[in-house]
């Protein structure tokens, strides 16, 4: 029985049937029934010139694949084949991708051959096939219109004379990095299209430069436009993978670094511009934070997580920030992958550099409180990028710092990328940098021009020229290396971008506090006086605020909730605060005593930008937690009380606030108690310095100083609450009271009693006015008549003097509190001449008030609401009286409360006792209380006996302040005035000027006046003879005004 075998196919044969599988063309009419493939394009008139050209056959081969392939890319256009599969020809880039796969597809099936030369011969032929479809892609994509037109029709082609389509090589890179994305709410932007294996890596490798430059660049404004206005919840990571994909190859990273949109250039170009137009501002633009309405991002994240927040369930919100933080670090990492690709290549690295900068000098003006969201870039472009810069820093933020020798404080003057030297100083004036900086480049330029006439030999005009031309170029000659860069960059980055959004949170939320108590008092006057106009007004509150708490949240989700991103910033900073120190010497006290230029000239945003990181860390549960804090504990403790290194006092007094943050039982931590406890220069330094700085805050320069230091105070006075608990501080504590008994404690226990005076003061009065409306409220039927304006007037007005009221008496409370406590171990600065009369006239008045004929009008319904404790207060105020008086070894304490023409009344001792009793005080206090009274009136009897014996008293030996006899007369040097030394030294302890002339004065200037004072002090004994002689009697003669005791309150 016969068989009939199959006839066995010639290798061209075999490559015939394998050409025209991939590249869907044949050159001999098919036959006209259903099995024919419709992709298959019959290339008629091609075949007819090959047969006129002589050939045998018309079988495809590498020698003519070529040309077959031009005249089929050309077909889908251009009527030369009268081919009716021709008009259904694909496009030539789809067509090109399918012939690439089915090489692809073909070179594995021929793995199967068992001949190996035919094997090895036919994937030479898929070979060449996979590369003619990459080599005419490239060529198509470059040139669409070579082959006759574009992939379009008629209607498209139309459209694109005014807009470009997006490059159809875009969905194979997204397929090839990978586009399983999911955004916020399970969408996906995986796309149809697929990459066939090894296409991408063809087409990019091995080719001219000029071919592939255009395709790249149209890629990238592509992907740029694919993110624009995208939020943190739109599909960014498709487009954010497919740079840097490209940025990966080396032909893409240096057409990206080329492409005119890399840095913008124009007239106009400022920050946000620069922002919209950059190749990779759009994907710096990605954020959780809100956008000016003109550059909203979609889909908005306020609405889509924070909408009706204050209604929705903790795990919800918890939820939302989850999401968002983890969309961030997606982001984030994927632009700092970017940068470091660009960075680590020589070629590209300086355009990086100069993209940064541009973009930092374009948004200097993000500093400015107020900000111009037209002409700077987001508040999420700079967040964005102070993340990304923090990244780029992670290798020398190593714990030790080792390579910080690397950073030359010189960069941040020479003008190199940044404008630095421009931004105020932590110490020195702008007049001060300038010339700083100019008498060092010009050092520079000297030392160039004196190495290059030892070199060449040159005359000296030549020298002379040499050395002008060096002067002008010092600043560009110098290297700076990377580490150097990037850390003065990310500095500036962070000032701009987190540290302002930093700001920007703090300021949202004193506006919601703001708008929740308005909104209170809207409700308050609808409910007493109801109109359409407040209703409106309290609709629109209510919106406002559902928009500033979505802002807020937004800012809480992509900064607050991010630890890593906190924890790398205080790191960063950490290493800021290292290496200022080591610009002076190190961490060691004291400081030398002139400070360096270079550190003098240092931004003074360097240090306030690390206080305020640290003080927002504080209040983020666990933010600290691993954080080395001694160093900045150190910086602080160097500086704070060194106004010769650090100008700005509100800079001064932020670093008190830190301190205060970390107070134990503020920081709710114990871990911080060692950084107050454990601490050799705390213990040693800690307390000082924050005396000195009570002192020093005094005088600002600002016009709101006066008020400014009562909160600066407010920080001081807790921590050194809270230090005195400490046995360590406490004994620092007394040995500075005794070293500095005229010094510097002295002028601190001055200004404490002037606070104490002043708040209690000013919040007794304002009690009054708050009763007195009050009982204007009360009256119903009265208020009713009153104009709607006037109640809404006077009731804004008791909201605003209750606010008042709470603060101040909250201040007056920590400083008589103070004034108790230290009162009880330091007695000495108290009994100073110069302080003891002060220091009694403020108890006298203290308790004159407490338990005075004005008690029973300070009375309130909820005192506690104005931190208000009247029992208390008194308790302290007569604690104070006792500590005095147990250390007053001269007994001149008791003169001193007598002396008090304005508050004193001997009645008052009694009253006070009677209170004391009733509130249940210590025994024993009440006696020596007691005590103190009956000294007090001893000591006013003889004054009055005094005073009769001396009689009249002439001008020239009376103290022309406050015309009393002087004692120790001196003469101030400027004015030429006599005074009396008590006197002018309790002057000097709040002003250090000349009260005649306004010259500068000191307790060191004043001259003693020897002979007035020998003729004040026979004056003084000639009349007290003359008394004791005549035996004249004055004990009947009442001097003093005093309250009958019917005034007085039980």
């Amino acid at each position: 029985m016969s068989t009939t075998q199959k006839p066995q196919r010639s290798p061209t044969e075999i490559e015939d049937i394998i050409l025209r599988k991939i590249f869907h063309v044949t050159l001999t009419e098919p036959a006209a029934d259903a099995s024919s493939d419709p992709r298959v394009v019959y290339l008629e008139m091609t075949a007819a010139e090959i047969l006129s050209e002589g050939k045998d056959d018309l079988l495809l081969s590498r020698d003519l694949i070529e040309r077959v392939l031009i005249d089929r890319l050309s077909t889908a256009n251009n009527n030369n084949n009268n081919s009716p599969s021709a008009s259904a020809a694909e496009p030539p880039f789809p067509y090109l991708v399918g012939c690439y796969r089915r090489a692809y597809d073909e070179s594995k099936k021929i793995q199967s051959m068992k001949d190996r030369n035919l094997r090895s011969e036919m994937e030479v032929v898929t070979r060449d096939a996979r590369r003619l479809a990459v080599s005419y892609s490239r060529i198509h994509l470059a040139n669409p219109d070579l082959f006759g037109g574009s992939d379009d029709d008629n209607n498209t082609r139309k459209a694109k004379k005014t807009r470009r389509n997006a490059s159809p090589l875009l969905p194979l890179i997204f397929s090839e990095v990978g586009s399983g994305s999911l955004d916020m709410f399970g969408g996906s932007g995986s796309s149809s299209v697929q990459s066939p294996p090894g296409f991408l890596d063809e087409f990019f490798k091995d080719s001219d430069f000029d071919n592939l430059d255009l395709i790249l660049k149209e890629l990238y404004e592509d992907l740029r436009s694919s993110v624009i206005n995208v939020s943190v919840l739109g599909d960014f990571q498709p487009p954010l993978r497919a740079l840097k994909y490209l940025v990966s190859l080396p032909v893409g990273a240096k057409s990206l670094v080329s492409h005119e949109w890399w840095v913008p250039r124009g007239a106009y170009m400022n920050g946000r511009a620069m922002e919209l137009t950059s190749i990779l501002g759009p994907f710096f633009h990605i954020s959780a934070l809100p956008d000016n309405t003109l550059f909203k991002s979609q889909p908005d994240v306020g609405q889509q997580c924070f909408s009706g927040a204050s209604e929705r369930r903790p795990a919800d919100l918890l939820s939302s920030f989850s999401t968002i933080k983890n969309f961030m670090n997606i982001l984030y990492s994927g632009l700092h992958d970017v940068l470091m690709i660009l960075l680590k290549s020589t070629d590209t690295r300086e355009c990086v550099l100069q993209f940064l900068s541009e973009v930092i000098n374009a948004n200097a003006s993000r500093a400015h409180i107020q900000v111009d969201p037209i002409s700077c870039a987001s508040s999420g472009m700079f967040c964005n990028l102070s993340a990304v810069m923090l990244r780029l820093c992670e290798p020398f933020l190593d714990p030790h710092f080792t390579k910080r020798d690397k950073i030359d404080p010189k960069y941040a003057f020479s003008g190199h990328r940044l404008k630095l030297s421009d931004l105020t100083a932590l110490h020195a004036s702008s007049e001060e940098v300038s010339e700083w900086i100019d008498k060092d480049n010009t050092a520079k330029a000297n030392d160039a021009g004196n190495g290059n006439e030892s070199r060449l030999l040159q005359s000296k005009e030549a020298t002379s020229s040499s050395s002008n031309t060096s002067r002008q170029n010092a600043k560009s000659t110098t290297k700076y290396t990377f580490i150097c860069e990037c850390f003065f960059m990310t500095a500036r980055v962070l000032n701009l971008g987190l540290l302002k959004a930093l700001s920007d949170f703090k300021h949202l939320s004193q506006d919601i506090s703001r708008g929740e108590d308005n909104l209170a008092t809207l409700k308050a006057m609808r409910d007493q006086a109801p109109s359409p106009q407040l209703e409106l007004d309290i609709t629109r509150m209510e919106k406002e605020l559902e928009l500033y708490s979505q802002e807020k949240l937004c800012h809480e989700a992509q900064i607050l909730r991010d630890g890593d991103f906190i924890q790398r910033a205080i790191s960063f900073y950490r290493l800021v605060i290292v290496w200022l120190v080591g610009l002076v010497g190190g961490f060691k006290m004291p400081l030398p005593s002139t400070c360096l230029m270079e550190f003098s000239c240092m931004p003074e945003h360097f240090v306030e930008d690390a206080m305020e990181l640290l003080i927002f860390a504080s209040r983020i549960p666990r933010a600290l937690d691993g954080v080395l804090l001694d160093d900045f504990m150190n910086f602080i403790i160097m500086f704070m009380a060194s106004p010769e290194y650090i100008r700005n006092p509100y800079l001064r007094a932020k670093m008190v606030e830190v301190l205060n943050c970390w107070m134990p039982r503020s920081s709710g931590s114990s871990a911080t108690s060692t950084l107050f406890e454990g601490h050799q220069l705390s213990l040693e330094y800690l307390v000082r310095n924050l005396l000195k700085l009570y002192v020093d805050i005094e005088f600002t320069g600002s016009h709101t100083q006066f008020y400014d230091k009562f909160n600066i105070r407010h920080n001081i006075a807790e921590l050194l609450e809270y230090l005195w608990q400490v046995p360590s501080h406490r004994n620092a504590w007394r040995r500075i009271a005794k070293e500095e008994e005229k010094g510097v404690y002295l002028n601190f226990l001055n200004f404490l009693v002037n606070d104490s005076i002043f708040l209690l003061d000013e919040s007794l009065n304002k009690i009054l006015e708050i009763k007195q409306i009050e009982a204007e409220m009360s009256n119903t039927a009265e208020w009713e008549q009153r104009p709607a304006q006037e109640r809404q007037d006077r009731t804004r007005l008791f909201h605003s003097q209750e606010n008042i009221v709470r603060i101040d008496m909250k201040l007056a409370n920590e400083d008589v509190t103070m004034l108790a406590f230290t009162s009880e171990e330091i007695t000495a600065p108290f009994l100073l001449p110069e302080m003891v009369e002060r220091v009694a006239n403020m108890l006298n008045y203290f308790l004159l008030q407490l338990v005075g004929p004005q008690r029973k009008s300070l009375s309130l319904k909820d005192p506690e609401k104005y931190e208000f404790r009247p029992r208390q207060l008194l308790k302290q105020i007569i604690r104070i009286y006792v500590n005095l008086a147990r250390g007053d070894s001269e007994n001149i304490f008791p003169g001193a409360i007598s002396s008090d023409g304005r508050s004193y009344n001997e009645q008052l001792f009694d009253a006070g006792a009677d209170v004391l009793r009733k509130i249940g005080e210590d025994g024993r206090i009440i006696q020596e209380f007691m005590e103190l009274g009956t000294k007090a009136k001893a000591a006013a009897s003889e004054a009055m006996d005094a005073e009769a014996a001396l009689g009249e008293i002439p001008d020239e030996f009376l103290d022309p302040i406050q015309c009393t006899l002087m004692r120790d007369p001196v003469i101030l040097p400027s004015s030429k005035t006599t005074v009396d030394r008590a006197i002018i030294q309790r002057h000097l302890l709040s002003d250090n000027h000349d009260p005649f002339n306004r010259a500068h004065l000191t307790s060191d200037m004043l001259i003693p006046d020897i002979e007035l004072k020998a003729r004040i002090d026979e004056f003084v004994r000639s009349h007290q003879s003359k008394k004791r002689s005549s035996g004249e009697d004055s004990s009947n003669k009442e001097r003093i005004q005093t309250t009958s005791s019917d005034m007085l309150i039980d």
